[in-house]
């Protein structure tokens, strides 16, 4: 019965992974009464670079962890003078996220779920092979570290209201864009995929404008035909057309003093472009049916997921509106353009579909959603978090509970990508030296770029850090 919560692979605090495979600096601090185990141990955990403290008593023991610090506890359940258990209730009023694995004897499930209630983080029962504790540890350190960084990204979070979520290059210039252009009253023309965050992107401008106490009005010019997108966005008279029984303010009116967001302007038909760029011109126009000129101050944001240069040239949309949207251009990248903003979007969504419990996501999970190329950009994100937090049953989220799609990409990559022809040599070859030439490659095509090397090679930032730490690889 394990509970090894979750790791949220990415890149944060410049930029979010400082997760390790191997944690190299950390200190692990064995106390048990057996002075054979502990040397054995001390021992076993140094050849993986650990750093390693022992005791064969718990009072000891108890001293170590308020003097050293560690960064796990192995804690044997049976132990004369204090017992486990009491060292564990202790160990935890000194250091309340301190990760500990308790040693059972065969035959103490029942102690050992008892110790999980008191917050121990993983046991192992005697007799129990060395390189399967290795494993427990390692899990056990990446799962402290992970949850560190869950509460900073938590924090991260609330100070990023208001903006669109990430710490790519890419999205820190768009937000830094947004808070140039905020308080200016020209037109802004936003493009990319669909599902970047377009509307987001226009809802953080009007949010720190001056303009965020009036309206923000939104309408998607392709949700309507043209006969009800004129009516919505300028109103109409009573009698104006069959069904017009009172007069209606249209979206225009509606956001005076604010703002107006038109999705997809350029699906809108060349008749209503022309409409629209009077309105622009002028300020002023009139309800379907109507002569009164009506004026308003509105600050219009345009987006639209196709390149409208294009759309000029095809004559589908016009060369003048398009001049007159596009005094403030922003550009939303994909996000498989910015894949380090992928762990911090997931927390964000595992917070807001899971608010009242700490939902986690395995490591398997987090590796296949960081290589999955995300067609459908932040809102397939969205979407995926929403599904599979509905679909298991735990606290944590595993590789099963994501659509097909996203569990095969691996095996999709590698059957797509050309493959690596290697000459064999009959005398055999060292698969470190392959591996380390793999990685130098790699970061020689991606001009030194960690995080493009990685996805090279298929892996995560941490694993390439881990391996080039290996290889004493200098990046």
């Amino acid at each position: 019965m394990r509970v090894i919560n979750h790791k949220s692979v990415g890149m944060f605090a410049t930029h979010f992974l400082l997760v390790k495979e191997v944690f190299l600096l950390n200190k692990i601090l064995v106390i048990d009464d057996e002075e054979h185990l502990c040397w054995a141990l001390e021992r076993g955990l140094r050849q993986e670079g650990y750093q390693v403290m022992t005791s064969t008593r718990g009072k000891e023991g108890l001293e170590l962890i308020q003097n050293e610090t560690p960064s796990l506890v192995i804690l044997d359940l049976k132990m004369p003078e204090m017992d486990g258990l009491e060292v564990l209730v202790k160990a935890r009023d000194l250091m309340p996220k301190l990760p500990v694995i308790m040693i059972t004897a065969h035959g103490s499930i029942d102690t050992a779920i008892e110790a999980m209630k008191l917050g121990a983080i993983d046991y192992i029962s005697k007799p129990f092979d060395l390189n399967e504790l290795k494993i427990v540890v390692k899990k056990a350190l990446m799962v402290s570290r992970l949850r560190e960084e869950v509460v900073f990204l938590r924090s991260e979070l609330n100070k990023k209201h208001g903006r669109i979520l990430g710490n790519s290059p890419a999205i820190q210039e768009v937000n830094t864009l947004v808070e140039k252009v905020a308080n200016s009253n020209a037109t802004v023309l936003i493009t990319g995929e669909s599902g970047t965050g377009k509307e987001v992107t226009a809802l953080s401008i009007h949010n720190l404008s001056y303009r965020r106490e009036k309206p923000y009005v939104a309408i998607n010019c392709a949700a309507l035909p043209e006969s009800l997108l004129e009516s919505e966005l300028f109103g109409h008279e009573k009698g104006a057309f069959t069904g017009a029984v009172v007069r209606k303010s249209g979206r225009f009116e509606l956001a005076d003093q604010g703002t107006l967001f038109l999705d997809e302007v350029t699906e809108m038909p060349l008749s209503m472009q022309v409409k629209l760029l009077r309105v622009l011109q002028e300020r002023q126009f009139e309800r379907v049916g109507g002569t009164e000129s009506i004026k308003v101050d509105v600050r219009i944001i345009a987006a639209t997921n196709r390149d409208p240069m294009e759309c000029v040239k095809r004559g589908t949309f016009r060369e003048d509106l398009y001049y007159r949207l596009n005094v403030l251009p922003i550009y939303i990248p994909p996000l498989r353009e910015r894949s380090e903003d992928i762990s911090l979007l997931t927390i964000h969504f595992l917070q807001k579909f899971n608010p009242s419990q700490e939902k986690m996501i395995s490591p398997e999970a987090m590796e296949l959603l960081m290589n999955y190329k995300w067609p459908g950009n932040v809102r397939e994100l969205q979407n995926v978090i929403e599904r599979s937090v509905i679909l298991s049953q735990g606290n944590q989220i595993e590789a099963r509970h994501l659509p097909k799609e996203i569990q095969n990409v691996e095996h999709k990559k590698r059957t797509i990508e050309q493959g690596l022809i290697l000459n064999f040599p009959d005398k055999g070859i060292s698969f470190d030296e392959v591996e380390k030439e793999l990685i130098l490659k790699a970061l020689e095509k991606s001009k030194g770029n960690q995080t493009r090397a990685a996805q090279l090679l298929g892996l995560t930032r941490s694993a390439l850090l881990y391996r080039a730490q290996k290889y004493q690889l200098k990046l």
